[in-house]
């Protein structure tokens, strides 16, 4: 039977003692956004230049302190990730009057910097559009030039590679087939822009939601789909309510996160107990979708498809016929942090 082991670490990023050098294939991560008021006390508990800076009101005091903290947590990731493997970020830029002065502050740009510094490959980024149709959304004087400011609606994912293209193994190339993604598939999640709805967060206590600041499920499973194979590790060092564990249940992967917060990791011991619905969803889903796709082409078109392997469904191309898609039997603590998934084949 197919298993993946996930943990879940109480710790802070920037000492990932626990995660041996180059054992981490993908990172999948969201971090604390620098200058986003609520993330303020945050920065300054880990760092007397970001306390000094707010309290002089200093904004690039404030912009460079607060990455400079981050940067010690992107050192780790460096360490602990695998040569050819890749680091997906979501972030989102920052607007902020300080000291009387409205300005934009580039947290995506800022990461960018340091990543190609390290000598990585930065690749093309995904915009994530989060729409509002809020009429008050707007900032600024209303009707009247020149004092309004656009309004900001998208994060970036940003997207690296640590040294050149990954070379498979015999081994990896079996699992590489299993993991193919349907051709359908592939020209929606390789697209420059996402449009995905945010996740609307349950968490009871509101001190705890307020830092929870979650990305969807969706996100998440695309990025593991896409720059891992199965049986890969994957990481999240800012793990919060563990929606990167759970894609990564859905997806075969195993998975590290790392929380420094005790009560946003208590949120995702019990998602990850109770993901297994959630988790059978989006891959019944999958499926649904790809149905549906293959009952839309016209008869000349279906001719050209391929038996699938393992399911029976066609698929659109030679790449896709070793893909094996399975559905999350069960989710178990086995020990202190330490979960373990098995799978079902799926007929």
């Amino acid at each position: 039977m197919k298993k993946t082991q996930h943990k879940i670490i109480n710790a802070d990023a920037s000492n990932m003692d626990a995660i041996p050098d180059e054992s981490v294939n993908l990172i999948v991560t969201s971090p604390p956004y620098p200058m986003i008021e609520m993330w303020d006390g945050v920065f300054s508990e880990q760092s007397e230049r970001v306390k000094t800076a707010l309290g002089n009101k200093d904004a690039q005091g404030m912009f460079a302190g607060m990455h400079a903290v981050l940067d010690k947590v992107w050192d780790e990731c460096d360490r602990v990730l695998a040569n050819n493997g890749f680091a997906c970020i979501n972030i989102g830029d920052a607007t902020r009057t300080i000291d009387g002065k409205f300005q934009l502050f580039s947290n995506h740009s800022r990461i960018i910097n340091y990543f190609a510094s390290k000598g990585y490959s930065v690749l093309p980024d995904i915009i994530w559009r989060k729409k509002s149709n809020s009429p008050t959304k707007f900032m600024g004087s209303g009707m009247l030039p020149a004092g309004a400011y656009v309004t900001y609606e998208h994060e970036y994912i940003l997207i690296f590679r640590k040294g050149n293209k990954r070379r498979f193994s015999n081994s990896e190339r079996r699992l590489r087939q299993e993991s193919a993604y349907f051709w359908e598939e592939r020209n929606v999640w390789f697209s420059d822009l996402w449009e995905l709805i945010g996740v609307a967060q349950e968490i009871k206590k509101k001190s705890v939601r307020e830092r929870s600041a979650a990305y969807p499920l969706e996100l998440a499973y695309r990025l593991i789909n896409m720059y891992s194979i199965k049986g890969d590790m994957v990481l999240d060092p800012f793990l919060g309510t563990g929606t990167t564990t759970l894609a990564s249940i859905a997806a075969e992967r195993n998975s590290i996160g790392i929380e420094l917060d005790p009560s946003l990791l208590e949120v995702s011991r019990e998602r990850i107990l109770k993901g297994k619905d959630e988790l059978n969803n989006r891959i019944n889903k999958r499926i649904d979708d790809h149905l549906g796709f293959i009952a839309s082409l016209s008869g000349e078109k279906l001719a050209r498809c391929y038996d699938a392997n393992f399911h029976s469904f066609k698929v659109k191309t030679r790449q896709e016929k070793n893909m094996i898609i399975r559905s999350v039997r069960d989710i178990h603590r086995f020990a202190k942090g330490h979960y373990l998934c098995e799978y079902s084949d799926i007929e």
